[in-house]
């Protein structure tokens, strides 16, 4: 389904049990919709589902200005608002999941999920699409990702971008949004693998320091990709944590 939401189209489906909350996802940069849905798709049967490609990303348009973290998270807002949804659980990874922090800052949030998700810079040897690719090559059962990854993740790779959304990643990169995490009062889950290689594992125990309601599970041996290289026990977790009062 595309709605226009602040002057860009935005792509998303909205399915699953509509009697129950809604869980929110949003995937990272360079990924779409379908990086998601193997958790939206588990999780259908009991919670409603939204799950949207960001801006720039996947079947929606670019916004026609440079936008920084703030733009999404409106348009986020603006959306998840339109479809008549209150208090949802946001999943978010890596630069989802930064939005979805920013999100639960200033709006009213159920809980919050954060998949590997950076929250100021990380110094960097490779590039966004090499790592990435990396990372999915190690992921079991994702083999039929990597050749997608491959067309579709250098589109938005800073090299191959166009000059707005190039411009976005900079911005995305470089923002520290450490001192609006700090707003943060929902009960959240942090989940991380061990040999994370674009954001460490030590970021995770700060943001855990820093939201009061807060903790970490670890996935020994995982990458970047952690939530899809264990994604029975992201479920199990996930399912777990939503049942908690």
């Amino acid at each position: 389904m595309i709605k226009e939401v602040n002057k860009v189209k935005i792509n998303y489906e909205l399915y699953g049990n509509k009697q129950e909350k809604t869980i929110v996802l949003l995937h990272g940069w360079g990924q779409n919709i379908q990086m998601m849905k193997p958790l939206g798709d588990s999780l259908s049967k009991e919670y409603q589902i939204l799950v949207i490609d960001l801006p720039g990303h996947g079947n929606s348009e670019e916004p026609k200005e440079v936008w920084n973290l703030y733009n999404y998270v409106e348009a986020v807002h603006t959306l998840i608002t339109s479809l008549k949804i209150k208090q949802p659980v946001l999943v978010g990874h890596s630069f989802g999941g930064k939005i979805s922090l920013l999100y639960a800052s200033k709006y009213e949030v159920k809980k919050l999920i954060i998949l590997a998700a950076p929250f100021k810079k990380e110094i960097q040897k490779l590039s966004l699409k090499t790592r990435c690719l990396k990372a999915l090559k190690k992921v079991p059962g994702l083999n039929k990702l990597e050749n997608w990854a491959k067309q579709h993740m250098g589109s938005t790779d800073y090299r191959n971008a166009s000059p707005i959304m190039r411009q976005i990643l900079v911005n995305h990169v470089n923002l520290d949004i450490t001192e609006e995490i700090k707003k943060i009062t929902v009960p959240t889950l942090l989940i991380w693998g061990t040999m994370d290689e674009a954001v460490p594992l030590a970021r995770a125990y700060e943001l855990e320091s820093m939201i009061p309601n807060a903790g970490v599970v670890e996935y020994e041996g995982c990458t970047h990709y952690a939530y899809l290289e264990r994604l029975n026990q992201t479920v199990s977790v996930i399912r777990q944590f939503m049942r908690e009062e």
